[in-house]
């Protein structure tokens, strides 16, 4: 326990600050007003989004921050408690950071603002909003599959390695709990969806499962072959990597699929807060949402957008399969470090089954 209170105390440190790129304002520069974001979503990934408001808004000037999501967690608080505006919205994909931030008085409700018919799950508070619908999935390197069935859920996942553990010992890979925020949040769900998840990872352990903090690393060995199979790996990055790499392939488990949402609020230290409210606006808005879709392939939650990008497809296709991650009080429960604690016990117990 004294490990995990001085692991907590060197992540509060304030690391360096993140390098802004500023997209200066189309129309006069002397008129322009300066719009802040702090975003976990690469900068180069989201320029479509940037172009396109900045279309519609050529008088805002535009200072990104491509942040890592506790970074962006620690820099709101620091900069709202000594007193000092922050960015202006915030977009992260650590959903259960995003929901602290408003449980705890850092972002400012922004009512009347989510289109008609945006999903109950998808905002809290009117504070908090959800932009996106990416599910959590298996990836496998199809050559090595050729002979062997495709799992189709977790039951067959566990039968298969069970069964083909001389071929694949050692070739799958997930997240590391201890060091992925959203590897945490995906087994947390799982285990609010199948209380048996711990035959899973007591199977992963027996089989030589190998950790990661982050998504690319998996999706590199799976796609060269080093590795047969990742688990738990998030679905819009994996789409992009196999729309690249014919021998990645893609399963989203039939039993239930977790679906996570990227977050964006504005904080109650914001700057400019209607600019703010207007790129949020933006990102919510038929516009924003199909260029989401289609330019930065990000599935979108707006029903109004067509496609396959989107979540009314996906629940047309795929139905009560799907089981998105609700923005409420709830995602917080395991930012209580005892609770985390015991949770990770628990992983790494199953971890070392035999």
């Amino acid at each position: 326990m004294r490990t995990l209170f001085v692991l907590i105390a060197l992540l509060m440190i304030p690391g360096p600050a993140a390098a802004a790129t500023l997209f200066p304002a189309l129309g006069e520069e002397e008129s322009a007003r300066t719009l802040t974001v702090y975003s976990s979503l690469d900068e180069d990934v989201s320029r479509p989004l940037i172009a396109g408001f900045q279309a519609a808004n050529p008088d805002i000037a535009i200072s990104y921050e491509d942040m890592q999501t506790l970074d962006i967690y620690e820099r709101v608080i620091r900069e709202t408690d000594a007193g000092e505006s922050t960015a202006d919205l915030v977009i992260s994909s650590a959903m259960d950071l995003q929901v602290k931030l408003v449980n705890d008085g850092y972002a400012r409700p922004v009512p009347e603002i989510a289109p008609q018919d945006w999903p109950d799950w998808a905002s809290w508070r009117k504070s908090a909003f959800g932009l996106t619908f990416e599910p959590s999935v298996i990836v496998y390197h199809k050559p090595s599959f050729e002979n062997l069935p495709l799992p189709e859920n977790r039951a067959d996942l566990i039968a298969l390695l069970r069964s083909e553990e001389e071929r694949l010992y050692g070739r799958i890979a997930t997240y590391d709990v201890e060091r992925s925020g959203l590897g945490f949040l995906f087994l947390a769900r799982d285990w609010e969806h199948n209380r048996d998840i711990w035959d899973l990872v007591g199977t992963f352990g027996a089989s030589g499962v190998k950790l990661y903090s982050n998504s690319s690393a998996i999706l590199d060995r799976v796609a060269d072959g080093r590795f047969a199979l990742g688990y738990n790996i998030l679905g819009s990055y994996a789409q992009s990597w196999a729309s690249r790499i014919p021998d990645l392939g893609i399963i989203l488990p039939r039993d239930y699929t977790v679906v996570m949402s990227r977050i964006a609020l504005v904080p109650e230290a914001a700057a400019d807060p209607d600019l703010g409210r207007r790129l949020l606006a933006f990102l919510m808005s038929v516009q924003g949402q199909t260029i989401m879709a289609r330019d930065v392939k990000l599935p979108v939650l707006n029903p109004e957008v067509d496609g396959e990008n989107t979540a009314r497809a996906m629940r047309q296709r795929l139905g009560a399969q799907l089981r998105p991650i609700s923005i409420s009080p709830g995602l917080v429960v395991y930012l209580d470090q005892v609770k985390r604690a015991r949770f990770i016990a628990r992983w790494n117990e199953a971890l070392q089954t035999k």
